[in-house]
């Protein structure tokens, strides 16, 4: 009864009703927290699979964090302030997976040291006792380089629709409700297939759907035309650590 509301709810796309279910799984309704994780599950199998590149399912690690990622993120939900649940849960998840990747990233580099280490010396790796602080060294090297590939390839894909740093440097929006307001307007698009699509194909923001989708003028969407079509491209890239510069705006 309760999942056929739900999804008369999703058909009607009244928000009003979705964001009276998340705030009763905020204040402590465990069966319509569960039915929201089981109502969205494809959902998180989706952006799972977007972020990881690849198909998820139930039995990958990375749906488990995605799971984790849309609870947490209907904890903090605010309506008032964040644009979606789906946006802001899609966001949650990302980020969640990324730890996840960072931390799986750091291991394996701890133990492809070891295992340099004890062919090497012929050492048993449980008897090694290993200079923490040569992992940290290397780690940190390892990021700079894959930072500036990063902005190497950045630059490149920022070039195919004429911008350079320069410029956003010169057209990012210089108050913070400006540029809240530009990275919603990015999130949405980056969301929303057709607008994303029409963004690749044609080079230029879909403005008039814009203007009816997000409430906001023609006027102010072409003055932050190159922040917000920076920002989208940067959302549905795998630049991992350039997206850390707006990782506080986000959310």
């Amino acid at each position: 009864m309760f999942l056929s509301f739900m999804q008369e709810v999703f058909n009607k796309k009244s928000y009003a009703a979705l964001n009276e279910l998340v705030l009763k799984a905020k204040n402590g309704d465990e069966r319509v927290m569960n039915d929201l994780l089981i109502e969205f599950t494809p959902f998180m199998k989706k952006t799972a699979s977007f972020v990881c590149k690849r198909s998820i399912d139930e039995h990958d690690d990375e749906f488990s964090i995605a799971m984790s990622g849309f609870h947490e993120a209907v904890l903090q939900f605010n309506p008032a302030e964040d644009s979606s649940l789906t946006t802001f849960s899609h966001l949650i998840i990302k980020r969640r997976l990324i730890d996840y990747f960072r931390k799986e990233a750091t291991r394996n580099d701890v133990i492809h040291l070891l295992k340099d280490e004890d062919k090497t010396t012929g050492l048993d790796v449980q008897q090694y006792v290993f200079d923490r602080s040569s992992i940290v060294s290397y780690s940190k090297e390892q990021q700079a380089e894959e930072r500036r590939e990063e902005i190497i390839e950045y630059t490149k894909l920022l070039k195919n629709y004429g911008l350079s740093f320069q410029e956003l440097a010169m057209s990012s929006p210089k108050h913070t409700d400006s540029r809240k307001t530009a990275i919603h307007i990015a999130q949405i698009i980056a969301e929303t297939p057709e607008f994303y699509h029409y963004l690749i194909a044609n080079k230029k923001l879909p403005v008039k759907e814009l203007e009816s989708t997000v409430e906001v003028s023609r006027k102010t969407i072409e003055r932050q035309r190159k922040y917000i079509i920076a920002v989208v491209l940067l959302l549905n890239s795998h630049f991992v650590y350039i997206k850390e510069y707006i990782k506080g705006e986000l959310i």
